[in-house]
């Protein structure tokens, strides 16, 4: 889900090596005129790579993580993280999935320019999409998957099996969590004390945190509750995933445009939208009119030109925290994006999993 801008807390020596890129064909005539491309690498020993991508409702954004492995008893180090993102979405070339493509190879750009060509071939890359996909006809995902596992088939990094895929919610929850609980220091602790994380994307929401007894597990519905082992360590969270309950689906389902065919520029208002409000929204590859019919947010109209749902996203981040999750008036709830400028989003926590699956890291 994927990532979402909005996650919440409950939640040695230096050896220059020469690497060919890329050189002619014996049997081509011009053997010689052209020298091979070089490229010059600092390999560092117990050092490596990762590249995740995460292919949300709202957009592509590419995740570049540089790892240490200083002691193999203790979790890598996170030395340091790259991040970039396009918009929209693949989910908006639902009928275009070469363009989709396109944007990820633009962003794979990066990734060769970040990672050192000595280790291209032992970095693993890997998408993976949250609900935006989700969402779309299975055929329709499936193309654009299609057209993005080619463009990894012919970059120069490790393409694992599985590497491009849909995500389900549940997975999505967790991984943030794993995310979240690293980056704050919780989740190789000796106080076992750890954070709960929600997690509010363009298409589904997510809330996942570590019951703190058993009774809290016998009356959770089995399919709430997942087990996974990280670090030498077994975690059985609750979590669980709410399709449809993201943001940008809830504007829709708001309008009243959520389970019915739009026509491009059909109009849609609500009374969660400022009055004198009429402007246009692209989602999903549909672009829709809408405006306002009440006057219960037209106080907030010098927020309208720059964040024209604001009324309509505060009632309904509003409702819910209170009404669906159940938090209280007075519930500590810590808003982040970062933590020690690393995103918190679940594409770490997949990048350790990953990392994990390969043997690449302990």
């Amino acid at each position: 889900m994927a990532a979402s801008w909005l996650s919440i807390f409950l939640m040695l020596a230096l050896s220059s090596i020469y690497c060919t890129v890329s050189h002619p064909s014996p049997d081509m005539w011009f053997q010689g005129l052209f020298p091979p491309r070089v490229c010059l690498a600092n390999a560092r020993t117990n050092t490596f790579y990762g590249i995740m991508f995460d292919a949300g409702s709202t957009g592509t954004r590419i995740h570049i993580y540089t790892f240490v492995q200083k002691n193999p008893e203790q979790p890598p180090e996170l030395e340091g993280e790259i991040f970039e993102s396009v918009k929209p979405g693949l989910s908006a070339y639902v009928d275009q999935p070469e363009k989709g493509a396109e944007t990820v190879k633009g962003l794979l750009k990066m990734a060769k320019e970040a990672v050192p060509c000595s280790h291209w071939k032992e970095t693993p890359v890997v998408l993976k999409a949250t609900a935006g996909l989700r969402l779309l006809p299975e055929p329709k995902a499936q193309a654009l998957l299609s057209e993005v596992r080619e463009v990894f088939e012919k970059s120069p990094f490790l393409v694992p099996n599985n590497s491009v895929s849909i995500m389900d919610g549940s997975s999505e929850g967790v991984l943030a969590w794993i995310t979240v609980n690293f980056l704050t220091g919780q989740l190789y602790s000796q106080n076992q004390m750890t954070v709960g994380t929600l997690d509010l994307g363009g298409a589904s929401t997510q809330i996942t945190f570590l019951p703190r007894s058993e009774e809290t597990l016998e009356q959770t519905p089995v399919d709430f509750v997942t087990s996974f082992e990280m670090f030498n360590s077994t975690y059985t969270l609750y979590t669980h995933s709410y399709l449809g309950f993201g943001l940008k689906a809830a504007r829709l389902a708001t309008l009243g445009a959520l389970e019915m065919k739009v026509v491009n520029g059909q109009m849609f208002r609500s009374s969660c939208l400022p009055k004198r409000l009429e402007a246009e929204w692209h989602f999903g590859g549909v672009r829709y009119q809408y405006g306002g019919n009440k006057e219960v947010c037209d106080n907030m109209d010098r927020y309208t030109s720059a964040s024209p749902f604001l009324c309509m996203d505060l009632s309904y981040i509003t409702a819910l925290l209170k009404e669906g999750f159940g938090f209280g008036d007075n519930t500590l709830l810590q808003l982040t994006k970062k933590v020690n400028n690393i995103e918190t989003s679940w594409a770490l926590g997949a990048t350790f999993h990953l990392l994990q699956s390969l043997g690449l890291s302990h």
